[in-house]
Order: C-alpha cells, then structure tokens, then sequence
C-alpha cells in the first residue's frame, strides 16, 4: 500500500488582490502526474480543499476537473476530508456522485458521515483509514453557561480525543483478525508543531492540548492538515504535508511537499517530495539603498515582492521604491515601514494632558513625529484634517 498524503491547497485564495489559479493548476497536473509515477494506491487530502466556504467558480472547476482525471488514475483510493476553511454544505453537494468515483469525502464527522475507510486490493484487505475532518464544537463538545474557560478547553481536548478513540476502536473492529496498518487524519494543531502567520485559530475560545503522543500510540500513520510547513511531530509517523504553495510572505522561504508512505507490513516508511515552486515569494529588508539594489538583483520577474524598509523618510522611501519596481517592470504587493522609534524619558518631554490639547494641536504634533521634508505636503495635510474636523463638528 502507497499513499499521498497533502492538504491545505486553498483553491481560490486571492492573495493581497492576486490570483493564485496558475499556481494552483500547476500544482495540479504536477500532482496527477507523480500520482501515476509513483503508483500511488491512496490518495489522503487532509483539509482546507478551499480558501473560503463560497469557493470561486475556477476554484470549484479545478477541484472537480482533477477529481475527474484522477478517477481514471491508476490510485484507487481517494480520501478528502474537510477543513476549517471548507463549507460542509459545498463539499458535501456533489457526494453522492463523488462515492461513485470511489471519492471518499467526509466533512464533518457526525454520527451520519462513515469514518473508516478500509483499503481493499483484490479483495484483501491492505489498510484502514480513520478519515477524521476537522472537527467542529458541536461534534466534540457542549459548552455550558457555568463552565469557566479552562473547563471549556478541557471539554474541547477531551471531545475531540474521545472522538479518536471511537474510531479507533471501530477500525479494530473492522479489521478483525488482520493485522493491518491504521492511518489517521486530521486538521488541527498540535503540540509542539511550527507554525506560520497564514494559519488562523480554528477554535475560538479554547486552546487545543492535543500531543502527538496521544495520535501515535494508536495509529502506524498520522495525515495531519492546517499548518502549512511540511514537518514531523514528535515521532516520524505523525506528520503535517503543508501547503503546496506559499500562502503568506512568511512562507516565502519554505520548501513546499508532499508525503509518500510505503508500508511494510504496519512500518511506514515516509518519503518527502518537493513541489516545484511556480512563483516565488521574494521579502526583501533593509534601508532605502539596500532595496533598490536587491530589486536590481532580481531575475524572476515573475516573483511577488514584500519589502520591509527601514528610513526616517518612509514616504519618500515607499515613493522611490515603487517607483524602481515599476521601472524594472516587478510586481511588488506591499511596502512596509520597519521605523525604529526611539525610547523617551521622562526629561526629554514636558507632561501634558489631552485635555489641554485640541484635534489640531494633536495632528500637528504626529505630523512632527514623521518629519516631513516637503511642507506644501505638511500644508495640505493640515489644511484636509480641519475640513474633516469641520465636518464632523457640524454633522
């Protein structure tokens, strides 16, 4: 039995304005091809299949377009299981005709949704997956008005470790006599994991304690989905794939893969694949000087820019970077000003208090603060703050 694990592709995901269709479309067809190289017999998607819960009309097309083609693959397994991200509601549209195609897709782990899914090969059975979605509140815990917070996180860690022990004991139980290989998925965060700025909290009002010790005492292989760094928790068999594109500029430096498990028996054997990048993610830091001359440098013109600028000048600085990019003919997102302030004391500064000041005396002291060397730019600045203040008087 060989199985693909990956997750989190965020079909759909518009990034500061961008789309990521190509990005996405390559990843795709590369996907479907190393299926075929690699005789891939499982294919696991653990979550986060969309962006949002009202994916776009491209987003929809390329999920269904490669579900389409995968179906007459040589993997006969397909198993996609939702994220926080997802709409139980979309995903669960079209499932009927997805179980005809063999598509395992489970969405939200009630009790109606089937959980295990046993790996036949002519009629032997190879393996059993627990297809745990992300799990929401109400499946895993019921909140009561006289419960304190630190009540209310047990109760979630709690819940969603007893829903694992429910479908573990099932497995065994379809399993039987056979002493075959038990693989879980999942979508949340454990203990110990990396994580990056693009992953949000997923359970609000409660932080998660769940270990991978717990998840690996029971199951030979663990798909884990939702953090977007290829990693290991723990133990070699507890596994995040990450995303197959970088989400976020804190991403930009991350090698993106998927997993490749071979069993040997119940012993794993886990193979990382590199994606390969269709567009990078460039952060460039540094003052003014050092900006322009890394924008110089850069060959892709293809690559999505985030600078960091660090100038006593930040709007002259913005100015003249952009104007570069635009020069060189780069796409730049985002100019952000890394200004240093430095610590006041007491004795530099006379005390005084709001009440003494008015709307003016206060936007005059911030525009201080910017130094600005262009005083027609000070004079308008001025001259649109008191008519907004008229405004706002008058209204």
């Amino acid at each position: 039995m060989k199985i693909l694990h990956t997750s989190d592709w965020h079909l759909g995901q518009s990034f500061m304005g961008k789309s990521r269709e190509e990005e996405h479309q390559a990843f795709l067809t590369w996907l479907l091809e190393l299926i075929e190289k690699e005789d891939i017999s499982v294919l696991i998607v653990a979550g986060d299949i969309f962006d949002t819960g009202t994916p776009s009309n491209y987003a929809l097309e390329l999920y269904y377009n490669f579900l389409t083609k995968l179906s007459h693959s040589s993997c006969e397994n397909i198993i996609i299981t939702a994220g926080n991200h997802d709409s139980i509601a979309t995903l669960k549209a079209p499932k009927q005709l997805l179980k005809a195609l063999n598509i395992h897709l489970i969405t939200s782990g009630d009790e109606d949704e089937e959980e295990i899914v046993p790996i036949y090969k002519q009629e032997t059975l190879e393996g059993i997956v627990c297809a745990v979605p992300f799990l929401r509140d109400y499946v895993v815990r019921k909140s009561l008005d006289a419960q304190s917070m630190s009540d209310k996180e047990n109760a979630l860690t709690q819940g969603i470790k007893e829903h694992y022990n429910c479908v573990y004991k099932e497995a065994l139980s379809v399993a039987g006599a056979n002493d075959v290989p038990l693989i879980a998925t999942g979508h949340l965060t454990t203990v110990g994991a990396k994580t990056s700025e693009s992953e949000r909290e997923i359970y609000i009002g409660g932080t998660l304690d769940m270990g991978s010790d717990f998840l690996s005492e029971k199951f030979d292989y663990v798909a884990l989905g939702h953090l977007h760094s290829n990693q290991k928790v723990s133990f070699d068999h507890v596994r995040y794939s990450g995303s197959p594109i970088p989400l976020s500029f804190s991403e930009a430096s991350s090698e993106k893969k998927v997993n490749i498990i071979t069993f040997s028996g119940k012993t794993p054997s886990v193979r990382e694949v590199s994606i390969p990048l269709y567009r990078s993610l460039l952060v460039l830091r540094g003052d003014t000087k050092s900006i322009l001359e890394a924008l110089n440098a850069v060959t892709d013109k293809e690559s999505w820019i985030e600078v960091h600028v660090n100038d006593e000048n930040p709007f002259y600085a913005n100015q003249v970077i952009r104007e570069k990019a635009e020069e060189l003919e780069l796409t730049l997102l985002a100019v952000k000003i890394d200004k240093s302030e430095q610590a006041l004391c007491s004795e530099d500064f006379q005390v005084v208090s709001l009440d003494e000041l008015t709307p003016l005396d206060l936007f005059e002291k911030r525009l201080e603060k910017e130094e600005l060397q262009d005083e027609a730019l000070r004079d308008e600045l001025i001259k649109n703050f008191k008519n907004i203040v008229a405004e706002v008087q008058n209204s």
